[in-house]
Parts: C-alpha cells; sequence; structure tokens
C-alpha cells in the first residue's frame, strides 16, 4: 500500500516544475490517495515529495471538506513540522503563503482560521529552534495580533462542515509566541490588547466551543515570562470589566449577559491555569483576577 501511495504523489515532482497552481487536492493527487497516506502517519521517505506536497496542501486549508482541510491538510502539515522534516527554508515560504491566505477574501470561513493555525506550527518550530530573524519574528507578532483582533467571524463546529474556530486558532498562534522568550515587552502588550479585544468581544456574541480558555493560555504564558509587574496586571484584568457596556443594562439586556458570560468563562480560565499551574509568576495572576472577578456584577 505506501507504494500505491508513492507511485500516486510521485507526479507532483514533475507537477512542480510547472507554473504554481492553487489546486485541492494538489494536481496529482486524489482524496483517496492522500487519505492512505493519512492512513500511514503521512510517512513521506522522499524530502522533494514532501515539501512539493506540503506546499500544495496550504491550498486545501479553506476546502469545505473537514477531512481535507483539517484531518489532511493541516495535520499533515502540522506533522511534518513537528517531526522537523520541513526545511528552514521550505518553511519561510509556507508563512509568506499563509499570511496571503489570511489577506484573501474568506466568505465560508475556513481558510484564515487554518491558516493562522498552522502558522502557530511555524511558530513552535520557531520557538523550540530560531529559524526567523529578529525583524520576522516581528512581522509574525504584528501578523497574529492584527489577525486576532480582526476576528469577526464567530462560527465554531458544525456537525457536517467541522470547524471554523478564528478566535481559537489565533490564541494559539499568540500562545506559541508568547512562550518565545525573543517576544520583547512591547509585543506583548500588543498581545495583550488584541486579547482583551476577544475576552468580550463587540458584537457580544456567547462563546460556547472553549474560546476562553484558549484564550487564557497566552496570557498565563506571558504571565510567565515575567514581563510586566504586579501594578500592570491589575491594571489591564481591571480594564476588561467596562467592556461589558453600560451599568443600567446589566441583567436587563442580552447583549450584556452575553458578555458577562465571556468575561466570567475568561477570568475563571485564567484563575485555574494560574492556580494548577505551580508557577510562582502564573500563580502571582490570582490576586488580579480575583480582584477583577469582584468588579464584575
Amino acid at each position: 500500500m505506501r507504494n500505491h501511495v508513492v507511485l500516486l504523489l510521485s507526479s507532483l515532482l514533475l507537477i512542480a516544475a510547472g507554473p504554481v497552481s492553487a489546486d485541492c487536492p494538489p494536481a496529482g493527487t486524489d482524496a483517496s490517495s492522500l487519505q492512505l497516506l493519512r492512513q500511514q502517519n503521512f510517512a513521506l521517505a522522499d524530502d522533494a515529495l514532501r515539501d512539493t506536497l506540503a506546499m500544495g496542501l496550504l491550498d486545501c486549508l479553506g476546502d469545505p471538506d473537514p477531512a481535507l482541510r483539517d484531518g489532511i491538510a493541516y495535520e499533515g502539515v502540522a506533522a511534518w513540522l513537528r517531526g522537523d522534516q520541513l526545511s528552514e527554508e521550505l518553511r519561510g515560504q509556507m508563512r509568506d503563503r499563509l499570511y496571503v491566505l489570511l489577506d484573501e477574501d474568506d466568505p465560508e470561513g475556513f481558510r484564515q482560521p487554518f491558516a493562522a493555525l498552522l502558522l502557530s506550527e511555524l511558530a513552535r518550530t520557531d520557538r523550540l529552534q530560531p529559524w526567523m530573524s529578529g525583524k520576522e519574528r516581528a512581522a509574525m507578532v504584528e501578523r497574529a495580533v492584527a489577525y486576532l483582533a480582526s476576528v469577526r467571524d464567530y462560527r465554531g463546529f458544525d456537525d457536517t462542515q467541522g470547524w471554523r474556530h478564528g478566535v481559537a486558532h489565533g490564541a494559539d498562534w499568540l500562545l506559541q509566541l508568547a512562550l518565545n522568550e525573543r517576544i520583547d515587552r512591547a509585543q506583548a502588550e500588543a498581545m495583550l490588547t488584541a486579547i482583551a479585544s476577544q475576552v468580550v468581544p463587540e458584537s457580544a456574541h456567547a462563546y460556547v466551543y472553549g474560546e476562553p480558555g484558549r484564550l487564557a493560555r497566552p496570557v498565563i504564558y506571558l504571565a510567565r515570562r515575567g514581563l510586566l509587574d504586579e501594578a500592570q496586571w491589575q491594571a489591564w484584568f481591571a480594564a476588561l470589566q467596562p467592556r461589558l457596556g453600560e451599568p443600567a443594562q446589566a441583567y436587563a439586556d442580552g447583549a450584556w449577559l452575553a458578555r458577562r458570560h465571556d468575561l466570567m468563562a475568561f477570568l475563571m480560565s485564567v484563575y485555574l491555569e494560574a492556580d494548577q499551574s505551580g508557577n510562582a509568576q502564573m500563580q502571582a495572576l490570582k490576586p488580579a483576577v480575583v480582584a477583577a472577578l469582584k468588579t464584575v456584577p
């Protein structure tokens, strides 16, 4: 079966020499061959074939079929990145292509969240073994911050179409950057501004797919970095409460109640993560979180 997969995919090497196309599945493949590859844990011994397929699968991140978009395109490229099977040069090309996908119109709402999720995997590789320059990393922080703050599509899981999870995937991207010791305080503050904008969305969307917990994680790991002092954390958490809206709306307005739900879920997620961490700097967030909880009507 393994030989069958390689034969089906080998035409990619010939196709790659021609003009770049945006096909999904990538030219030279079909759903069956890609599913066989997935069953074999995306094992490909041919480096050139793997590189070509990795780039080709990026165009499947917007596919409406969750088996292809999530189960093959995302999972396959993520597996190769986590297995350190893609070169630094290729990672740079993938990053730039994913930036293009972020900038494209996405009416179906799949492409941008999954591009952000794969960018989180690229950020992870740079965190573990730096390959981006300082300028490139700073540009990635700017991109991640802009993406998370820009999300207005709050759809989550659909039984037929699978995941659209823009806020969560943006938070995952910021998490990998927050863990990177080369991220400085100014960059951390920019991340926190973006996170705050989605903790209590202006649209008053009530989260039901775990978004508050995902938003809490980069906050927790920024705290571990020790880039902000206690007073600055107190101020950041305190500034979330006014996002609820007018006090007169308390318990008498559906939008206010949705915002309260989101804020409480986020604060409790941060508290739980901090409490269970065993890390002194993370634990130090707890008083600021408790103070914020006490101000919520």
